[in-house]
């Protein structure tokens, strides 16, 4: 009888530690965004986890939301439930709802940013000048939208 006394006990030990080791971290992030020209359309954002993602979310591991837009000049979003670890972060304002970033002769049309605003040259940034790291808990990030035309 003593035995099996301790096995339950065992089991209830393991089971309750089971639980909290079974539930990982999450990270929040507070995404904020300046310049925001007009409040038609949509914001496009695309998480990526790994540089063969970015900036396109074509492939790899990569998260897309896509964001409705208040009033304001500045707007904030919060994205739950985030596995913490390495991002960088690209969006366009999607004016029209088309679903891409319009462009003329290359030149976007539509606004743009990156996670920690690197300098724009020919291109979008690499992976590692938009790299953020994403802790367990509370994040916050701020992305200037740019416009060329």
């Amino acid at each position: 009888m003593a035995k099996r006394g301790y096995q339950w006990t065992a089991f209830i030990l393991a089971a309750s530690f089971g639980t909290e080791a079974g539930h990982a971290a999450t990270a929040e992030l507070r995404l904020c965004l300046d310049g925001l020209r007009s409040t038609r359309g949509m914001v496009r954002l695309c998480l990526a986890r790994e540089e063969a993602a970015f900036p396109d979310c074509k492939e790899g591991a990569s998260i897309r939301r896509d964001m409705p837009i208040g009033a304001g000049s500045e707007r904030c979003f919060t994205l739950t439930a985030l596995q913490p670890g390495p991002y960088a972060i690209s969006l366009f304002h999607d004016e029209n709802a088309n679903a891409r970033l319009d462009k003329t002769m290359s030149i976007p049309r539509e606004g743009f940013g990156f996670s920690r605003n690197p300098k724009i040259g020919f291109g979008p940034p690499r992976f590692d000048a938009a790299r953020i790291e994403l802790r367990a808990g509370q994040n916050s990030e701020t992305i200037k939208v740019r416009y060329l035309l």
